[in-house]
């Protein structure tokens, strides 16, 4: 007998469900009981869907044992990102001013979800609009990193209540959105595996925008296995995005196991990457280019034409159509929005001209970089310059993300998987940097190196 549904992978979920040794129904209860005991502390839902929840899985094991199989995903519980809609529930983007606003449809890829059978579970906390890479939250409540339950450190955003939900064991997976980091950032804090797709692979209909040449939504995850089960439901073409249509979709799985043995992958030098990098995250960078050595992958040096902190200093792209989307909430003195949300906003009133040079800019320094590392199938960095950090530490006009932008930057994909831990119990993060559409392909370079270890089995102490 399974002793504990909450701490079972999606995948292992799913191997129970069909050994008839566990249900669906087991699980939602015993994860609504696990988030009732540790969510008023964490903070990592805003809302439960306990009642549709329960029925959910009621259907699911009552298809399971007329067999009926939607696949992999059927039965399994998902904590959404409170932007993604979901007809006639509430849905805030994580601000104050959208508190009582509900949704008038329900986004492709959660029509997507229950069409694979998943069960919505409920919903996150995110920073307001999305905009922030520490995970705080001025006025909805920032959630608490599960690995430092007895004092508040940052949970990494902006999908921060996505990351504290999968770490803690509140949901098996979760869905989060990308714009400069903010699938991959809370997954490095949490110790969780992030997918940040191309955007196109993965429709944004039904997703509250932040910037809408930058956004994606991703898979959250324990391990890649997971995160890979979650992105073949979730991408493909709608009509309703057209970013996604005339993209092939794929299947990553198949693929999955076949190994790097003379896969050649890329490493930087971090002195030369513009930013300040934690002595620890640095060692367990090393490390992990030591483990794809021994898994049969060359290692090779490769020299970027740009630190990465000139690719973030661009994203301004990102500012300017946030202002587009929210200027009139951020000028307005009176409504109730996080101030350094607000700055950030503000930040991007630019010219049209101004805005258009940074668009134009993003062909030639794509073809740049991808021009840098072309001997190689993927580079290898840190995903974020060190781990979590006390919240009251924290200075807002910073930000984590100065590794991760230049992938939303030049229109990349990147997985986040856990590579160490530091000496006081927090995790370290490895990033794994593909070209556009990449996906499967870094997703079989994490798989290999999570078979080469364990630090996506380590249990937070909540």
């Amino acid at each position: 007998m399974v002793s504990d549904p909450c701490m079972l992978t999606a995948r292992e979920l799913a191997r129970a469900y069909r050994a008839g040794i566990l249900s669906p129904v087991d699980t939602v209860e015993a994860l609504q009981a696990r988030i009732a005991r540790l969510n008023p502390h964490l903070h990592a839902f805003l809302e439960v869907y306990s009642a549709e929840a329960r029925l959910a899985a009621e259907a699911a094991e009552k298809a399971l044992r007329a067999g009926y199989d939607f696949g992999p995903l059927h039965g399994v519980p998902v904590a959404l990102k409170d932007l993604i809609a979901l007809e006639g529930h509430i849905q805030t983007a994580g601000s104050a001013i959208h508190a009582a606003r509900r949704a008038a449809e329900t986004a492709t890829l959660v029509r997507k979800l229950i069409a694979a059978g998943a069960i919505i579970l409920g919903r996150v906390h995110t920073v307001e609009f999305a905009f922030g890479g520490w995970g705080t939250n001025t006025h909805l409540g920032t959630p608490r990193n599960p690995w430092k339950p007895d004092a508040h450190y940052t949970p990494g955003g902006s999908s921060s209540g996505s990351g504290v939900a999968v770490a803690a064991r509140l949901a098996p997976l979760a869905i989060g959105t990308d714009t400069g980091g903010s699938v991959r950032i809370p997954s490095s804090f949490n110790g969780l595996t992030g997918l940040k797709v191309t955007r196109g692979r993965i429709s944004n209909h039904g997703i509250e925008p932040l910037s809408p040449t930058l956004d994606t939504p991703g898979p959250m995850a324990r391990s890649v296995e997971d995160a890979a089960l979650l992105y073949a439901a979730l991408q493909g073409p709608d009509a309703a995005d057209a970013m996604t249509l005339g993209i092939t979709p794929e299947d990553p799985v198949p693929g999955l196991c076949r190994g790097i043995a003379g896969v050649q992958l890329g490493r930087i030098r971090l002195a030369e990457c513009g930013l300040a990098i934690d002595p620890e995250t640095e060692a367990a960078y090393e490390a992990a280019l030591e483990t794809m050595a021994r898994l049969g992958a060359t290692i090779l040096p490769v020299r970027l034409p740009r630190p990465f902190t000139e690719y973030a200093q661009k994203m301004q792209i990102m500012a300017a159509e946030a202002y587009a989307l929210h200027g009139a909430f951020a000028e307005n003195p009176a409504t109730p929005m996080d101030p350094h949300v607000r700055a950030r906003i503000l930040s991007g009133r630019m010219s049209a001209a101004d805005y258009l040079t940074l668009l134009w800019q993003r062909p030639a320094l794509r073809m740049e970089f991808l021009g840098a590392i072309e001997p190689v199938a993927a580079l290898l960095l840190p995903t974020t310059p060190g781990p979590a950090q006390p919240l009251a530490a924290v200075d807002e006009t910073t930000t984590p993300s100065g590794l991760t932008r230049a992938a939303n930057l030049l229109g990349l994909c990147a997985l986040a998987l856990p590579c160490g831990m530091t000496a006081d119990g927090l995790p370290l993060s490895l990033q794994i940097l593909g070209r556009p559409f990449a996906e499967a392909e870094i997703l079989r370079i994490g798989w290999a190196f999570q078979q080469a270890g364990d630090w996506h089995q380590c249990l937070p102490p909540v």
